[in-house]
Formats: C-alpha cells, sequence, structure tokens
C-alpha cells in the first residue's frame, strides 16, 4: 500500500474492496498484474468465513434452503450487511429483515421468523449468568404478591406461523409429525448446565410468562391463565433468579 496515506483510510480502503470487484488503490506486488488475482483470494477467503459463521448462527436457515443455495444468499446478505462491530456475536441481527425482504425466497414466509428464532438462541447461550431460586422459595404465605425475576437469558418468542414447529423438526432425532397451525410461542432460555432451550409452549402460558416478564406481580400474571404451567416450566428450568420476597 501507498505510505502516503493514514491507517485508517489505508483501512477503509481494503474494507470497501471486500465488498467489491476491484482491489484497494496502492497495493503493490511483484508482479502488478497478480494484484487483482491475489486480492481475490483474499476477498473470498473473508467472505467464505462469513458465510460459515453465519451458516453456524442460522443451521436451520442452511438446512431449509439448501447448502448451495444458502453460501449464494449470504454472500448477498454480507455485501449489503457487512460486519461493523469486532464482536461478531452481534452480527447477523438484520438477517431476518433481509430474508424478509428477499425475492428468492418470497414463497418461504416463514425463513424471518426461523431465523430470528435462532438469532435469539444465540443471545439466550451469552446472556449473563444467575443462580436460580431454591426449589422452596415460593412456599410463601402471600404468593400472589411476588415478582419473579427472571433469568436474563429468557427470551419469550412467538410467530403467526408454525415457526417453533418448523424448527423443532429440523433437529437431530426429531420425529416427523405434521406440523399445525400456528400461531406458535415458545420460551428460550439458557438452563443452569448452559443447554439452550426452545419450548414450545401454549398461549395461555405465554400470556402468563408475558406478564412475569414485563415485572407484574404473580397475582396480576394469574389472572392471565392458571399459573401452574407457567411456573412448573420456570421452576423445572432454574429460571427464577428472584422472587422478591423478603430475606
Amino acid at each position: 500500500m501507498r505510505h502516503d496515506v493514514s491507517h485508517a483510510e489505508t483501512e477503509a480502503a481494503f474494507n470497501a474492496a471486500l465488498w467489491g470487484p476491484m482491489p484497494p488503490a496502492g497495493i503493490t506486488a511483484p508482479e502488478q498484474s497478480e494484484v487483482a488475482q491475489r486480492f481475490k483470494v483474499y476477498r473470498n477467503n473473508v467472505q467464505h468465513s462469513l458465510t460459515r459463521a453465519l451458516a453456524a448462527r442460522f443451521p436451520v436457515i442452511e438446512q431449509l434452503v439448501g447448502a448451495e443455495f444458502f453460501t449464494a444468499m449470504a454472500r448477498v446478505f454480507i455485501t449489503a450487511a457487512p460486519p461493523s462491530d469486532p464482536v461478531m456475536l452481534r452480527w447477523g441481527n438484520s438477517f431476518a429483515g433481509f430474508l424478509d425482504g428477499f425475492p428468492p425466497v418470497a414463497h418461504l414466509p416463514f425463513l424471518g421468523d426461523v431465523a430470528r428464532l435462532e438469532y435469539a438462541r444465540g443471545r439466550a447461550c451469552h446472556a449473563a449468568d444467575a443462580d436460580p431460586v431454591a426449589p422452596d422459595a415460593l412456599a410463601v404465605a402471600d404468593i400472589e404478591s411476588l415478582r419473579l425475576a427472571l433469568h436474563p437469558s429468557v427470551i419469550l418468542f412467538t410467530s403467526s406461523l408454525s415457526v417453533v414447529q418448523i424448527w423443532q423438526a429440523h433437529q437431530t432425532g426429531a420425529p416427523g409429525a405434521p406440523l399445525e397451525p400456528g400461531p406458535d410461542h415458545a420460551l428460550i432460555a439458557r438452563q443452569p448446565d448452559f443447554t439452550v432451550i426452545v419450548e414450545r409452549i401454549e398461549p395461555d402460558t405465554f400470556a402468563v410468562l408475558s406478564a412475569l416478564y414485563d415485572g407484574e406481580t404473580l397475582g396480576v400474571a394469574s389472572e392471565k391463565s392458571d399459573p401452574t404451567p407457567a411456573l412448573t416450566l420456570l421452576l423445572r428450568h432454574g429460571l427464577i433468579i428472584d422472587t422478591g420476597a423478603p430475606r
């Protein structure tokens, strides 16, 4: 590269060239005719790495469209939305929106929500740690006044389509059951053993969990429906970290 440009300018030129057809200006090589070819190899390596990173984050999307199509689609997405943050965990948050508006997959309207579910799993996996309450934490006299603090990994997912079922059907060992009509609701969270769960739940249970997630008391949440299934679910997976009860 030329020595009369700043490091920031050099970095910007490299970044721009990664998503375009030409190498950045100022690169030199023993044979100048080799510059474009050498940079093409570099560009392809970067784009291949990002494509595989995207596939690792959205494995069911890759299964649904096929590896070859996913690679071609990922190249379009990468060009439109390359990483802008050194923390790769945050990259891919716009992939679902991209799928919603990508004409070649318009006949698969559920893809965007499948991507949202997969991205939520990644968020849950990397959420902050917190210890669950003891199993008898809800054994208090005034249980309706409790405000249950849920684990930081808890995400409540909903889709108007059968998206949770589609995702579950593409997991190893999943039974080949027919899909029920949507909407679908799920609790996504990381258990104490660091397993990330995606548990499909009934609308009434989702309503109770949503109230608790929003900070309502157990009494208010109970007005939505019987809270027993929701509480059983939270306790079984160690997802209550505080009850708001006097210590």
